[in-house]
């Protein structure tokens, strides 16, 4: 069986950058990559809020950057999935693929959040061209256009207003006949004259071609009718699902599945285990800041492995 000082979960920039400090800080690292290689910044295009890009830079790129920064140092980063684990005691016992078996004396979890989707085809074929579930990442770009967000609740409604100071004009999908929001954000949704309120609606499909991307949506309302609106951006605001389920039973989360960590650290319910990135973080979703949990993740485990 393989022992490790210190095993990463998730190629993020969380993980990424766990890597580069416990690789400088001699812990030998050993990352598995996940489902996603370079986590959801791979299915971005431009990137243009990352520091150190002046120019802007393609999410894939960007993650190639950060990978290799973290290679520089040693970090040896596989590709795999962790199928099983235990946290009932140290070391740890992880099972990759179903089938490599490792000890590992402690775990940075960088797992991310994976965004909900409505699951139709169209919405699939022009993800990345058009079609997004961050509204600060890619909002920049659909500038004096109109677009559309889908959802109902707070992160919804902040997610128009937020297009709404630089678009056109901004759809708001709802399905239902009322806004879930708190009541201070349907005001302010309700108070933008450029955010166009469509309850009772849902998306027959998301309109476009090769060329243009995103184009359009043909919607329809509880009572049958159809209409279409031409868009140029589709923004999804349904909600996150944290990538936890290997860890259901043994780490404290909270009411929405991400992992609790103690105030100001990235340190779990369990001794030895760090969470950084999507997985414990609800509210803020950026790389930046999984970088930057990334960081106090690595620092925190050195020093629970050097106490």
């Amino acid at each position: 069986m393989e022992h490790v000082k210190v095993l990463i979960m998730g190629s993020g920039p969380a993980g990424y950058t766990a890597a580069i400090y416990t690789s400088r800080a001699n812990l030998n690292p050993v990352l598995y990559s996940g489902i996603e290689p370079g986590g959801q910044l791979t299915t971005t295009t431009e990137v243009e809020n990352f520091p150190g890009y002046p120019q802007g830079i393609s999410g894939p790129e960007m993650m190639e950057d950060i990978r290799k920064q973290a290679a520089r140092f040693g970090a040896d980063m596989r590709k795999g999935i962790i199928t099983k684990i235990d946290l009932s005691k140290r070391p740890f016992h992880v099972v990759v693929d179903g089938e490599h078996e490792i000890e590992a004396e402690s775990l940075i979890v960088a797992t991310g959040a994976s965004a909900k989707y409505l699951g139709l085809p169209s919405e699939a074929k022009f993800r990345g061209q058009g079609v997004s579930a961050c509204a600060t990442c890619d909002g920049f770009f659909y500038r004096k256009k109109d677009v559309a967000v889908v959802g109902g609740g707070d992160t919804a409604c902040e997610e128009a207003t937020y297009l709404a100071s630089l678009c056109r004009k901004v759809y708001l999908i709802v399905r239902k006949p009322f806004l879930r929001a708190s009541k201070a954000m349907q005001e302010r949704v309700f108070n933008t004259e450029n955010i166009e309120v469509l309850f009772e609606h849902n998306t027959v499909e998301v309109l476009g071609d090769d060329l243009h991307g995103v184009t359009g949506a043909l919607l329809r309302k509880t009572d049958g009718t159809e209409r279409t609106i031409e868009i140029s951006g589709f923004f999804l605001a349904i909600g996150h699902h944290p990538n936890v389920e290997v860890f259901e039973g043994q780490l404290e989360l909270d009411k929405e599945g991400y992992i609790v960590v103690e105030g100001g650290s990235s340190r779990t319910s369990v001794e030895g285990v760090f969470a950084a990135g999507d997985v414990k973080d609800p509210h803020y979703r950026q790389a930046i800041t999984a970088a930057g949990s990334g960081c106090i993740a690595a620092l925190d485990c050195e020093r629970f492995l050097h106490r």
